[in-house]
């Protein structure tokens, strides 16, 4: 199965984003960039993107499926969260699973897709820290873009897509 032939166009995606988040009287502020595959290329932006950047990780293990947003510079030890929550480790998930729950491929994961988890097989983590600033800063569903809204709105937008996310301070790595 070849993901990018299950998910809409990057535009369609995009669209559909600032669709719900005027539905919810959410506002936003969307920059267009190159198109960044990682936390490393994303940096290259600072200064030129306001707010707190962001990681967004889709992950897996026997309990289910799982999106993790954090601060790009959280180091997390995804081992130790995981023995925290009394569960067995995490993996990554394929690009087949991440477009067939959350509707996007990778280097476009980000909270905004909630939204396409309308089975709610996804459950969402959100750091605590990430919460602390205003704007928070995610993809719109496609990796040459980002879109600012508060911590507050991204709250809200979740709980709209019947996503009630886990909030809490994640376990860093050691360096």
């Amino acid at each position: 199965m070849n993901p990018e032939t299950l998910v809409l166009s990057p535009e369609a995606r995009e669209a559909a984003l600032y669709a719900r988040l005027t539905a919810l009287g959410i506002p936003w502020t969307t920059y267009e960039h190159a198109p960044v595959f990682t936390v490393d290329e994303a940096k290259a932006l600072r200064g030129l993107v306001p707010g707190t950047h962001t990681k967004n990780l889709f992950l897996k293990n026997r309990d289910g499926l799982w999106l993790i947003c954090a601060r790009e510079e959280l180091s997390i030890d995804l081992n130790a969260f995981a023995k925290r929550l009394g569960m067995q480790r995490f993996s990554f998930g394929s690009p087949e699973l991440l477009a067939e729950t959350l509707g996007i491929v990778p280097g476009a994961v980000c909270a905004f897709a909630l939204m396409n988890d309308r089975a709610g097989r996804v459950r969402a983590i959100f750091d605590e820290g990430m919460l602390r600033h205003d704007p928070v800063a995610f993809h719109p569903m496609r990796n040459d873009r980002t879109t600012a809204i508060s911590a507050a709105d991204l709250l809200k937008f979740a709980r709209d897509t019947g996503h009630e996310p886990l909030i809490m301070a994640l376990p860093e790595r050691a360096i």
